[in-house]
């Protein structure tokens, strides 16, 4: 039995077995560097799975497990507890049968539509090859859940990862690299190619890992500062005096340290200007 890749979906099903094993392995999981803070609103720090052998077991969430490349493996990691979220019913029935292990592991549902609060009480470590078309999407999910996902590890189009993974003042910078770097450090870990795959795409990938900083709040409107940096970045080539129009107040009456940002580009502000903008944005 083999599951017929859709287009739809945004299907390609990695098949090299050494790049498969690099993604499981870059999941960390205990780490010693791994900051602690607490990872959900009640403020009770991590919520772990009962001790096995000794030793912690964190919930790992697997998006799109596909045929299970990366699925065999993670399973066979006594430090977690699986689950997985696949759309596709032809992969669901594929893993089933060829992977009796995910039984009562693997939800037939559409990540983006799920409330990942019914599947996990606490924190929980995301894991994926993640379908390109709606990598973004993704993101933004896992930003409103931020609290409670402390470790990401994804295989991604190598665009979308070089743009998250950037530092100001590079061109593919925008968006989704200011909101991820507020609440993550960004690791960059490997590029794959399309022959690694089934079909092939036409793009090239890259592996990152997103591992959640220390940042407990950002000391502004974090409405607000998601409309700044989405309304900074819709006119990139326009000075943020320009792009910013709708939101601005009189430059004169902006704080001098905010003030002299209106001069610049969306792309040359880092994390912590956007949130000076912010906080002088919605001052009195």
């Amino acid at each position: 039995m083999e599951v017929r890749a859709k287009k739809a979906l945004g299907q390609h099903f990695l098949t090299d077995q050494a790049v498969a094993r690099r993604i499981v392995d870059a999941l960390s999981i205990c780490d010693t560097a791994e900051p602690t803070i607490p990872l959900h609103p009640q403020g009770t720090g991590e919520t772990l799975s009962p001790e096995e052998g000794g030793r912690s077991v964190r919930d790992v969430l697997e998006i799109g497990p596909g045929m299970g490349v990366l699925t065999q493996y993670l399973l066979k990691r006594e430090d977690i507890d699986l689950k997985a979220v696949e759309v596709d019913g032809e992969s669901v029935a594929y893993l089933l049968t060829h992977f009796p292990d995910v039984q009562g592991k693997l939800l037939q549902a559409d990540f983006l539509r799920i409330d990942t609060r019914k599947i996990f009480p606490g924190s929980y470590r995301i894991i994926g090859n993640f379908p390109y078309n709606i990598s973004s999407q993704i993101f933004f999910k896992i930003l409103d859940d931020k609290d409670r996902v402390p470790e990401v590890v994804c295989m991604i189009q190598k665009e979308v990862a070089e743009r998250i993974a950037e530092p100001p003042g590079s061109k593919t910078y925008g968006i989704l690299s200011v909101l991820l770097q507020a609440w993550y450090d960004i690791e960059y870990c490997f590029s794959v190619g399309p022959g690694a795959f089934a079909p092939p795409p036409k793009v090239q990938s890259a592996v990152i890992r997103l591992r959640r900083n220390t940042r407990l709040s950002l000391g502004c409107d974090e409405k607000l500062f998601k409309q700044v940096v989405k309304t900074a970045f819709n006119q990139r080539r326009k000075t943020l005096r320009n792009a910013l129009k709708p939101l601005l107040k009189e430059p004169g009456l902006l704080p001098p340290e905010a003030a002299a940002l209106l001069d610049l580009r969306a792309e040359r502000l880092g994390v912590e200007d956007f949130i000076l903008l912010t906080k002088a944005l919605s001052a009195p």
